[in-house]
């Protein structure tokens, strides 16, 4: 990023109803009133809803981003230990020894949310490499990739 220069942001109005299709997972409704874009930097691509970056897109996917998260409960749950936490916040992927807590339901391929001990904030949205079942019964090695994490771009993104 340099000088402070960024890449030419594209912005797009979208009619909620296009939305509430493509969210049709989360159980959302966005009312004609709610103002939605879709915002484009380089291959990042966000939804927004009324002026707040909701969504992002991963994979062809939409999950939910983390600023959305703190006051909308749409992912299932992974708890951290805070010893943890220094690396999810760099970008690491979640290991099955930092794991205090696995929420029921998660299927391999999943966007969870990854949260830790003390505070219970969103840290993290990552993808579950694994079940819930098989993440419960595995000690060591990589459960979940981390896609999206405080203070990345998406984060930092107005």
């Amino acid at each position: 990023m340099g000088c402070g220069y960024r890449k030419q942001m594209k912005r797009k109005r979208l009619k909620s109803k296009e939305v509430n299709r493509e969210l049709a997972d989360y159980n959302l409704e966005l009312s004609k009133k709610d103002s939605v874009e879709l915002i484009e930097e380089g291959k990042l691509k966000i939804l927004s809803f009324n002026g707040e970056g909701a969504f992002f897109d991963h994979e062809n996917k939409w999950s939910p981003t983390l600023k959305y998260l703190q006051s909308n409960e749409l992912l299932k749950k992974i708890v951290v230990d805070m010893g943890a936490v220094k690396f999810v916040v760099n970008g690491a992927d979640i290991m099955r020894p930092g794991i205090i807590e696995i929420e029921e339901g998660i299927g391999d391929g999943d966007f969870i949310v990854v949260v830790d001990v003390d505070n219970r904030k969103p840290l993290m949205v990552g993808v579950a490499l694994f079940s819930s079942e098989e993440m419960q019964e595995k000690n060591e090695g990589k459960v979940i990739k981390n896609i999206h994490y405080v203070g990345d771009d998406i984060w930092k993104l107005k």
